[in-house]
């Protein structure tokens, strides 16, 4: 993915996104080969790559099914919310090393330097007033995105180290209010 696409992440209008009412998490269950096929069928719904869904699980936070879906043409995008704070999840197919790490844009903002800093397997990075944690995995980087003043790093932290491919209940979750729609229009509306 390019640097402009990236830049152009809307966590402004996320915001918007995240007012209206959400979903109870379902009760988690065990992976079944069912999940494969749900994955995949869901996946084409949303017009993304079936090996970029993702999901977190992080006490207190549901996901947003409304925000479920395709950003960007290739992207993953899905809200997760609590009562008082919101964070965003982003897969892409891109890599992230120490060597690029501070080049590639938070989100949407462009005007600020990216700071940079390992942490486990994932890294956390910070410009102006966003804060990410981005975690590669398989090919792929989860970025979980927040304000900096609206979730505590260590929330963002346990969310990143939860990030996992969805089982048949997660599934069901993200399925429950954004079977065919595009996220593309609901970040944009």
């Amino acid at each position: 993915m390019t640097g402009n696409a990236r830049a152009l992440l809307p966590l402004v209008l996320l915001s918007a996104l995240l007012a209206a009412c959400g979903a109870d998490k379902p009760d988690k269950e065990a992976g079944t080969a069912e999940t494969a096929a749900g994955l995949d069928a869901a996946a084409r719904g949303w017009g993304v790559a079936p090996d970029l869904v993702y999901v977190t699980e992080v006490s207190g936070f549901t996901v947003f099914p409304a925000s479920v879906g395709v950003y960007e043409d290739d992207m993953f995008v899905a809200a997760y919310r609590s009562d008082k704070a919101r964070f965003g999840l982003f897969v892409d197919r891109d890599t992230l090393t120490a060597e690029n790490c501070t080049e590639q844009p938070l989100g949407e903002v462009t005007d600020e330097q990216v700071t940079c800093e390992r942490d486990g397997e994932a890294w956390y990075r910070t410009a102006g007033a966003s804060q990410e944690y981005a975690v590669p995995r398989d090919g792929v980087v989860v970025r979980l995105i927040a304000d900096v003043d609206k979730v505590d790093r260590a929330v963002l932290r346990k969310a990143a180290e939860a990030v996992h491919r969805p089982d048949d209940a997660e599934l069901a979750a993200l399925l429950s209010d954004s079977a065919g729609t595009d996220a593309r229009l609901s970040l944009t509306s």
